[in-house]
C-alpha cells in the first residue's frame, strides 16, 4: 500500500500483457490489499483480466476519447503500454498522461522505459545517469514517453519513477522464450565482432515493478538488468547448453547486413553492460533469476 494511506488503495494498470499478468499473480500470491484495475482495448480479454484478479476497464490510447473514465480513479499507475510503431514521439503515453490529469491525478506512476534509450555504448558499463542517445526511432518513442512522464509528474506533484528494461525472457513467456530464438537457428555474430547483452526474466521485472510502487523515488530511474554478464553469441550458447540443444550458427557483420532486417541489425548495433545496483539497494529486490542458469535451474526443479 502507498505510505499513509488508511483506505484500499487502486492501482491501474495500463498496457496489462504477459508482465502485467504476472504482476496480478504476485501481488495475489502476496495477498495484497491493492485493488487492481486493468484497462484494455480488446473486450475479448475481460474475462482473463478478471480472471487474474484486475476489473477491466475499456479504453484505447490511440483513441483520447475513451479515456475518460481514468481520470481520478487510481492512487497509482503501472504504465507497462509501448509507443505506437511508427514515429519518434509516444502520443499513446501523452493521452494516458491527459486523461489522468482531469481530476485527482495519481500518488504515484511507475513507467516501464527501455535500455535503448543509452544507444550504443561499445560496451562499457552504463548507470542511470549515462546521458541519453537514443540511435533509433524506437528508442527516441521511449525518450518522448519519459519526458513527458517527468514533466507530468512536476505539474502534478506525484512520483514518477522509471524503470529502463533490457530483454524480457521467461521460459513461459510467448514470443521470450530464449530456447526459441536457439530452435529456429538464428545466428549471432562471430566473437571478434559481437556485442554485450542484457536481461531480466519477466517474473523478477514484475516484482521490480511492485517494488518502484511502493519505494521508488521521485524522478528516478532503475536499470533492471539481471547480473548475467555476457555476449550475445555466448548467452545463446549458454541457453543452447542448457536446452541439450545445437549452438546457434556464427557470422559476421557482413553476413549480417545481407541476412537480417533493418530491426534486428539495430539490436545488434548497440553494445552496453548495465548496472543495476538502485534495484538492489534502493529498491530492494532480490532477483530470483540473477542468471539465465538459474532460470533452467528453477524449471528442472
Amino acid at each position: 500500500m502507498i505510505p499513509g494511506m488508511r483506505r484500499r488503495p487502486t492501482l491501474l494498470i495500463v498496457g496489462c500483457g504477459d508482465v502485467g499478468l504476472r504482476v496480478l499473480r504476485e501481488l495475489q500470491r502476496r495477498g495484497s490489499a491493492w485493488r487492481v484495475l486493468a484497462l484494455t482495448s480488446n473486450p475479448q480479454r475481460r474475462p482473463e483480466l478478471r480472471a487474474a484478479g484486475a476489473t477491466p476497464l475499456l479504453g484505447n490510447l490511440d483513441d483520447g476519447a475513451t479515456l475518460g473514465r481514468l481520470a481520478g480513479l487510481a492512487d497509482a499507475v503501472l504504465h507497462l503500454a509501448p509507443p505506437p510503431l511508427q514515429g519518434q514521439r509516444d502520443p499513446r503515453t501523452a493521452r494516458l498522461l491527459q486523461a489522468l490529469s482531469r481530476r485527482g491525478p495519481p500518488v504515484r506512476l511507475v513507467y516501464m522505459s527501455t535500455t535503448g534509450v543509452y544507444g550504443d555504448c561499445q560496451g562499457q558499463w552504463v548507470s542511470e545517469t549515462r546521458p541519453l542517445s537514443p540511435q533509433t526511432d524506437r528508442a527516441r518513442r521511449r525518450v518522448d514517453a519519459e519526458q513527458r512522464v517527468r514533466a507530468w509528474a512536476r505539474r502534478s506533484g506525484a512520483c514518477a519513477t522509471l524503470l529502463r528494461v533490457p530483454g524480457i525472457y521467461a521460459l513461459d513467456r510467448d514470443g521470450g522464450d530464449p530456447r526459441e530464438r536457439v530452435r529456429r537457428g538464428s545466428p549471432s555474430l562471430v566473437p571478434e565482432e559481437d556485442g554485450w547483452t542484457n536481461h531480466i526474466h519477466a517474473d523478477d521485472l514484475a516484482r521490480i515493478a511492485l517494488a518502484a510502487l511502493h519505494h521508488g523515488a521521485p524522478m528516478r530511474a532503475y536499470n533492471t538488468a539481471d547480473d548475467g554478464q555476457l555476449r550475445t553469441g555466448d548467452h545463446y550458447d549458454r541457453v543452447a547448453e542448457l536446452s541439450g540443444l545445437p549452438r546457434p550458427p556464427r557470422i559476421t557483420w557482413a553476413q549480417a547486413r545481407q541476412q537480417l532486417t533493418p530491426m534486428q541489425l539495430s539490436f545488434w548495433g548497440e553494445s552496453r553492460r548495465l548496472q543495476s545496483l538502485r534495484v538492489k539497494g534502493e529498491l530492494g529486490v532480490r532477483l530470483a533469476y540473477p542468471t539465465v542458469d538459474a532460470a533452467f535451474s528453477d524449471a528442472d526443479g
